[in-house]
């Protein structure tokens, strides 16, 4: 026998957590972190769904409460551990294709502070606005702006020089030796 809070918290859980997961994972660039994020986040919810409930926009309260989530593990010192094992399997070329860029833009995207690559994530993928980004984050809409920013040129930066190291001698000089 479940209580009305527990049903209306698993129906909430049923209808958010693809949005919320898939925000996580932009976040924290990994998706056992991001994982583990929402699951915070939604402990979190559940301790304080009455407040959760009165929230003007529910959504925004959720998906910060899966940046915090995401930023305040990203600062514990465990979490900085990066895995460098091959991966088991090559992907066909069909896939390799397709996938290039978006590991590219995601490996990118992890070279980013917290912060930044929240911005970048909620302003550019989750498509919010400015203002959107800004109380999510609980931060001023110049914050947001300048984060942004500053997190774009970052991106840009590395993947040019990214690109710029994929490229052949032979390629820079135009075939001349």
């Amino acid at each position: 026998m479940t209580s009305d809070r527990d049903r209306e918290f698993a129906e909430f859980v049923a209808v958010s957590s693809v949005a919320l997961q898939r925000t996580a994972f932009l976040v924290c660039a990994d998706r056992d972190h991001a994982a583990d994020a929402v699951q915070e986040a939604l402990y979190r919810l559940y301790v304080s769904w009455p407040k959760f409930q009165r929230a003007t926009n529910p959504m925004a309260y959720a998906r910060r409460a899966v940046v915090n989530a995401a930023v305040d593990a990203g600062r514990r010192p465990w979490r900085r551990e990066r895995v460098v094992d091959a991966m088991p399997e090559t992907p066909s070329e069909d896939t390799a294709g397709q996938h290039a860029v978006r590991d590219e833009l995601l490996s990118a995207l992890r070279e980013l502070p917290p912060r930044r690559r929240a911005c970048v994530a909620l302003r550019y993928y989750e498509d919010l606005t400015i203002e959107e980004t800004a109380e999510i984050l609980g931060c001023s809409i110049g914050t947001v702006k300048s984060q942004t920013a500053r997190g774009l040129e970052t991106l840009r930066k590395s993947l040019v020089a990214r690109r710029a190291q994929e490229l052949r001698p032979e390629q820079l000089t135009g075939g001349r030796s």
